[in-house]
Formats: C-alpha cells, structure tokens, sequence
C-alpha cells in the first residue's frame, strides 16, 4: 500500500509559509523538521509527526518533491525518526531508493529530456525575445531546470499566456508561494510515482498536493487530497479532488489524518 505525499506546504511549511497562510500557530508548538546552515526552518504538528511516524509503519510512504536530493536531504526526519524506502526529488527526475539515486531511472529521464524539450538556453533567449522579464533571482536545480524566487508576482493571465508559451517548447510553469518555476514536461512526479509503483506491484491509494506538478502523481492516485490554500484550486480539468477544511499547517495535519482512516480500506481491497 503506497500513501505519496508533497512536502512543502502540503505536509511541512516554512515560517514564512505558516505566518503567510494565516491562523499561525506558536512556533514552540510544532514539530520542527527541517534544519539549514544549523537552523530550524521548517515544521509540522506535533500530531502530524506522529500521524506520519504510524502512517509510515503500516505502509509504503513515498515523499514526492520538487526540491532537488541535497534539499531535500534537509528534512532530518527521514534520516532520523521515519525511515523511508523510497522518495521522489527534482520533481520526479530523481527517485531514491534507500537514499541513493536509481541509475535507470535517471538515464531514462535525461534520454526523454534531450528528444522532447529544447534546452535551458534557448528557452531563456525565447522568454527574452518575447518580452518576459522577472522581478527575482534565479536559481538552478541539478541542471535538470530552474526557477525565480520573485519580488512580485505575476497576474494569472500573465501566468496563463507564459505557461501556453513555454508549452511550444516541451516546458511548463509553476508557481509556488514565491517561486516560479520552469520545469521540462518530461520530468513529471506522476511517471516517478507509477514506476515505484510498477516495481513494487501495488498501487498508491492515496496522494496529497497543493501544486499544478502534484497533479500529474495525484492522477496515479485512488484519493487525491489538496490543502485548500494550494494553487490545485485554481486549476481547470482537475477531477476527484478533496479539499481540506482547513489551511496551512493545519492543512497537513488534517491530510495525514486521512491518510490513516485510508489504511483499513486499502487493507480491505488487496
């Protein structure tokens, strides 16, 4: 039984993230669960924890990211309190298996990449000569694709008529709190998903994202969970999606906690 979940701002959230989505909670009170440069950055409740310490003991939890391996090495509760087999970075381009990254599945991405998208360079020079420019600093991710923690963020036509444009050329958008991202459609979470899936000879009966790249695993998915503050709300074409009453970091708790009603059933139907 697979349970595949989004970690930043679907599980976990940033301090920014928490005081941004409303109704903060204490910082005292959650679970911190990442650290960076010796700092804590990022948290979960301390329910929520616990829900993913059990939820990880009866059954396959995937982490489904797309924060590259070195970022996502950062949750230390991966390598300390909740083992995992599996986890997808790089927003599906790595898969690790015991943290390591699985050659085969690596070299099948960058051999789609180099038939069906054109490369960084030459989509930079079309944004260029088209006329787009954005308010913030670039950053690269393991030179599989990049993206802009923006200053101000684009309108949703904005958005629209850059996705249509970057679509021509075998790429695709995303924006994230901050973060617009610029990603090959060969590197998809969902391909990622169903190769474990296939290797594992089961299916993933429940998925959780807030993002328009958490759909294409969501899809994989028998329950498909998105926090209601996700951009998922705002996409078209989205069938079968159940939204969380609540927001933020009480979104992720509320995730994890149907997650485990899901146990019972999917035992049932194997």
């Amino acid at each position: 039984m697979i349970f595949a979940s989004d970690l930043d701002r679907t599980l976990m959230y940033s301090k920014r993230a928490i005081e941004e989505l409303g109704e903060p909670k204490e910082l005292a009170a959650l679970k911190p669960v990442e650290k960076k440069d010796g700092n804590w950055v990022a948290y979960m409740t301390e329910s929520s924890f616990l829900a993913l310490k059990e939820l990880s003991r009866q059954s396959l939890f995937v982490p489904v990211t797309t924060r590259t391996t070195e970022q996502f090495n950062r949750f230390v509760i991966f390598a300390h309190d909740i083992p995992i087999k599996y986890a997808i970075t790089s927003n599906g381009a790595i898969i690790l298996n015991q943290g390591v990254p699985m050659e085969e599945w690596t070299e099948h991405i960058f051999a789609r990449l180099h038939k069906e998208s054109v490369q960084q360079a030459e989509l930079l020079a079309i944004l260029q000569r088209e006329g787009f420019h954005f308010d913030g600093q670039k950053k690269q991710a393991e030179k599989l694709f990049f993206y802009y923690i923006l200053n101000s963020l684009p309108s949703l036509f904005d958005r629209k008529v850059l996705n249509e444009l970057v679509l021509k050329y075998g790429w695709r958008i995303s924006l994230q709190g901050r973060k617009l991202y610029f990603i090959p459609r060969a590197i998809s979470k969902g391909d990622a998903l169903e190769f474990i899936c296939k290797r594992e000879r089961t299916k993933a009966i429940a998925g959780a994202g807030d993002s328009i790249l958490d759909w294409d695993f969501l899809q994989n998915c028998q329950y498909r969970f998105v926090p209601r503050h996700g951009e998922l709300k705002d996409m078209e074409n989205t069938n079968g999606l159940t939204y969380t009453q609540k927001k933020g970091v009480d979104a992720g708790e509320e995730i994890l906690h149907q997650f485990l009603t899901l146990i019972p059933i999917s035992s049932s139907s194997f």
